[in-house]
C-alpha cells in the first residue's frame, strides 16, 4: 500500500470519536428507520385491506386477502429489496458510495407516497399499484443495506467502528416502533370520528369508506423521515477509504475528511504513471477470482448463510405476529371488532413487542458489540433464539390455555436475542472483511441472501402457520402445520445459523485494511480468521 494511503488510513483508525460520526449515524439511521417503517407498516394493514376489498355478503368471517394476493403484498417489497441490495451493491463499489447514496433516498420518497395511490378502485387495480410500488420501494431500501453499511464503516475507527454501524442498523427498531405508534395515532382518531359496530353486529356497516383512508395514510407516512434527510445526505463526501483505496488518491481523501473529521490528514500529490496504474490492477483479485475464493470465500460463505438462516426466522415471526397474537387470544377475533379497531389491536401488540423487546436488543448490540465482540455476540443470540423458539413450540398447547402472559414473554425474549445477536451482527460484518473494491459488493450479496431468508418466511410461513383444522384457517388457505409446528421448523432454522457462524471471523478492535489483507505490499493474505470450532 502507498504511504501516501497508509497515513490517511492509519488516522481514520485512531481517530477520536466526534460530532461528525454522530451526524453520519444519523443521516445513515434515518434511511433505515424509513426501511423498517415501509418493510414491516404492511403487516398492519394487511388485515385492513381484506376487509375493505375482498369482503363477501353473508360470510361469518370478515374479508381476507387470498393467498396469493396476500404473499405478493407481503413479499413483493423484499423482492425488490432483495434486487437493490445486489445492483447498488455492486454500483456503490464502480460509481462511488456517495453517488449512489441519494438515488437510493430518492427512490424510497418516490415509491412510499406512491404506494398509498391506486390507478382505479377495484380489488385488482389497487392491489396491482400496491404490489409494483412496493417493488421498486423495496428496491430503493436494497441499496441503502450495502451503502449504509460500507459508509459507516469506512468513516469510522477501529475501537467504535462496530458500535457505530450496530447504531446505524439499530434505527430500524425506531423505524417499527414509529409505524406502531403512527398506526395507532391514525386508527384511534379514524376510531373516534368514525365510530362503527363490531362485524357481527353488522357486517357491512363494521368497515366505514374512510378506513380505505387508514392504511393508504399510514403506508404514505414512510416518505416523510426519508425527505427530511435528502439534503444532508448528498452533502455527505465520499469515504476517504473508497477514494484512496478504489479511486487511487490520497490527496483528495485527506482533503476530504479534513472537512468533516478533526484530524490532520495531509497527502502529496500522486504520480500518475500508467504503467505503473495499469500493473497494479492487474494484481488486483476480481470477485469471480480464485484468489478471492481462497481469502474470503468461506467468509463470504458464513455471512450470506447466516443472514439467510436469520431472515427466514426474523420476518416470519414479525410477518405473521398478528396471527400469533390471536392465536394465544392477545387480539380479540377478528368478527368482534370493526375494521379500524383491528388495526389499532394489531399496532398496539407489534408497538408494546418493539418497545420492550426489539429496541432494547438493537441498543444493547450497540452497547457491547465492541466490548465482547461480533463472533460471541451472534453466537450468543442464535443460541438464546433456538431455546426460547422451542421453548414456545414444544409445549404450546400449556402457553395458549390461559398463559398467554407467559408466552408473549418467551416470544419477546426471541425477538430481543435476535436483535441483542445476528440481526445487527449479520449487518455489521459484512462491512468489514472484504476489500475496499468489493466491500459494497458483497455486503450487498449477504444481505441480498438475508432477503432471500425474508422470502422464503413471508410466503412460507403465510402457508405454514395456517391451522391444521381446514375450518379453523383464513379464508382462501388450505390447512397447514400450525403455529406449533411453524415455530419446531425456525427453531431448527436458529440452530443451523448457530453452527454456521463459526464460519465469520471475528473483526473487533482490527482495521479494515487488516482484515482484508490490503495493508499488506505484497498482496499476502491477512490472518482474517475464522473463530476455531
Amino acid at each position: 500500500m502507498a504511504k501516501d494511503h497508509h497515513h490517511v488510513l492509519t488516522a481514520l483508525d485512531t481517530a477520536k470519536t466526534q460530532w461528525y460520526h454522530f451526524t453520519a449515524i444519523i443521516i445513515a439511521g434515518m434511511g433505515f428507520f424509513t426501511d423498517a417503517y415501509d418493510l414491516f407498516c404492511i403487516s398492519l394493514v394487511t388485515k385492513l385491506l381484506g376487509r375493505i376489498y375482498y369482503h363477501e355478503l353473508g360470510d361469518e368471517k370478515p374479508g381476507t386477502l387470498p393467498p396469493n394476493v396476500a404473499a405478493a403484498v407481503n413479499g413483493v417489497a423484499f423482492c425488490g429489496t432483495l434486487t437493490g441490495q445486489l445492483f447498488f451493491g455492486w454500483l456503490g463499489d464502480k460509481m462511488g458510495r456517495k453517488k449512489v447514496y441519494g438515488m437510493t433516498l430518492m427512490t424510497m420518497v418516490i415509491c412510499s407516497i406512491a404506494s398509498g395511490l391506486s390507478f382505479g378502485s377495484d380489488p385488482k387495480a389497487v392491489m396491482a399499484t400496491l404490489c409494483f410500488f412496493r417493488f421498486w420501494l423495496g428496491f430503493g431500501i436494497g441499496g441503502d443495506y450495502p451503502l449504509s453499511a460500507t459508509i459507516m464503516s469506512e468513516y469510522a475507527n477501529k475501537k467504535t467502528r462496530g458500535a457505530f454501524i450496530a447504531a446505524v442498523f439499530a434505527m430500524q427498531g425506531f423505524g417499527i416502533l414509529a409505524g406502531g405508534v403512527f398506526a395507532i395515532i391514525v386508527s384511534a382518531a379514524y376510531k373516534a370520528k368514525y365510530p362503527a359496530p363490531s362485524y357481527e353486529q353488522n357486517a357491512l356497516a363494521s368497515t366505514v369508506p374512510q378506513a380505505d383512508h387508514v392504511w393508504r395514510i399510514i403506508v404514505m407516512f414512510g416518505a416523510v423521515p426519508a425527505l427530511l434527510t435528502c439534503y444532508w445526505r448528498m452533502k455527505m463526501p465520499e469515504t476517504a477509504r473508497y477514494t484512496a483505496l478504489v479511486a487511487q488518491n490520497a490527496k483528495k481523501a485527506a482533503a476530504d475528511m479534513s472537512k468533516v473529521l478533526q484530524v490532520d490528514l495531509t497527502a502529496k500529490e500522486q504520480q500518475k504513471d500508467e504503467e505503473v496504474e495499469g500493473s497494479k490492477k492487474n494484481k488486483l483479485f476480481g470477485l469471480f477470482s480464485k484468489e478471492f475464493l481462497r481469502r474470503h470465500g468461506l467468509h463470504l460463505l458464513g455471512t450470506t448463510s447466516t443472514w439467510f438462516l436469520l431472515d427466514i426466522a426474523f420476518y416470519s415471526q414479525q410477518l405473521f405476529q398478528k396471527d400469533i397474537f390471536t392465536a394465544v387470544g392477545w387480539i380479540p377475533a377478528t368478527k368482534t371488532m370493526n375494521a379500524i379497531e383491528e388495526v389499532y389491536k394489531i399496532a398496539k401488540a407489534q408497538t408494546l413487542i418493539a418497545l420492550c423487546s426489539t429496541v432494547p436488543g438493537y441498543w444493547c448490540t450497540v452497547l457491547f458489540i465492541d466490548i465482547i465482540g461480533r463472533f460471541a455476540i451472534q453466537l450468543m443470540g442464535f443460541f438464546f433464539m433456538t431455546v426460547f423458539m422451542f421453548g414456545l413450540a414444544i409445549p404450546y398447547n400449556h402457553w395458549v390455555k390461559g398463559n398467554h402472559i407467559g408466552f408473549i414473554i418467551m416470544y419477546s425474549l426471541t425477538f430481543f436475542f435476535a436483535n441483542f445477536g445476528p440481526n445487527a451482527t449479520t449487518f455489521v460484518v459484512p462491512a468489514e472483511i472484504f476489500p475496499a473494491r468489493l466491500r459494497s459488493t458483497c455486503h450487498g450479496i449477504s444481505a441480498a441472501a438475508g432477503k432471500a431468508g425474508a422470502i422464503v418466511g413471508a410466503f412460507g410461513f403465510l402457508y405454514a402457520a395456517q391451522s391444521t383444522d381446514k375450518t379453523k384457517t383464513d379464508k382462501g388457505y388450505p390447512p397447514g402445520i400450525g403455529v406449533k409446528n411453524a415455530l419446531i421448523m425456525l427453531g431448527v432454522v436458529n440452530f443451523l445459523g448457530m453452527l454456521f457462524t463459526f464460519l465469520v471471523p471475528e473483526s473487533k478492535g482490527r482495521s479494515l485494511e487488516e482484515m482484508s489483507g490490503e495493508n499488506e505490499e505484497e498482496g499476502n493474505v491477512g490472518d482474517a480468521k475464522t473463530v476455531p470450532v
